[in-house]
């Protein structure tokens, strides 16, 4: 009779980031509306610009710009006193880079001023690159899982695991387990703060794409 063996596989593959995607923030706070919605709009209208001169220059994948928000309200003092109506304006802005340098040199001056403020940086891969990388690591969980089979069958003093199941972590569990994310950034260090220098020189390290399967396997007395 046939022993059952179960096993989980993982791995995971590193990979240079291709694309740094920047989030901005454009709005400012105001006493008077009109003018809290001319300074936005002139601050939104000179930052596309500026955009616009960066992807002629083929250095950015793509772009987008929000629409322009804006609301009031009445903040308080430390004394617990109602202050004057506030007007506050806000438009997102996100800009994905191909030139990574270029994001650096360029968003180190982007953050300077009262206008516009930076969210963060998400570094990503293209998707081909993320299919690409994803299969590979998709392989290796496999050739792990395997592996291990073979380590437990060899112990038992059985012959070659045969599969006869294999699915993603938690289809052949009772209790699915957490499945790890596909994708996530192990670090990221800056040479410079965002928001001023001479220019901010990027080092972001490689992102991590991982892979897990659950697979059983049979093994027979040799």
């Amino acid at each position: 009779m046939a022993t059952v063996i179960a096993v989980r596989g993982t791995a995971e593959e590193r990979i240079d980031p291709e694309l740094g995607a920047v989030a901005l923030t454009v709005g400012v706070s105001e006493p008077d509306r009109d003018t809290a919605l001319a300074r936005t709009t002139e601050a939104r209208e000179r930052l596309i610009a500026e955009v616009r001169e960066i992807e002629a220059a083929g250095a950015l994948d793509t772009w987008s710009a929000g629409q322009l928000r804006v609301w009031s309200h009445r903040p308080w003092n430390n004394e617990g006193k109602q202050l004057p109506l506030v007007h506050q304006t806000s438009a997102e802005v996100e800009i994905v880079f191909t030139d990574l340098e270029r994001l650096g040199e360029w968003v180190s001056g982007a953050g300077v001023g009262e206008t516009v403020a930076i969210g963060g940086i998400d570094w990503r891969l293209t998707d081909a690159s993320r299919r690409r990388v994803q299969e590979l690591a998709q392989r290796a969980a496999v050739a792990d899982a395997l592996e291990k089979a073979r380590v437990y069958a060899s112990a038992l003093g059985l012959g070659s695991p045969v599969p006869v199941e294999l699915a993603d972590t938690g289809l052949l569990t009772a209790h699915p387990a957490p499945q790890p994310r596909s994708e996530r950034m192990f670090a990221m260090a800056a040479s410079a703060d965002l928001a001023g220098g001479s220019g901010a020189e990027f080092a972001p390290a490689k992102l991590v794409i991982e892979a897990s399967v659950e697979a059983r396997f049979e093994a027979a007395a040799v």
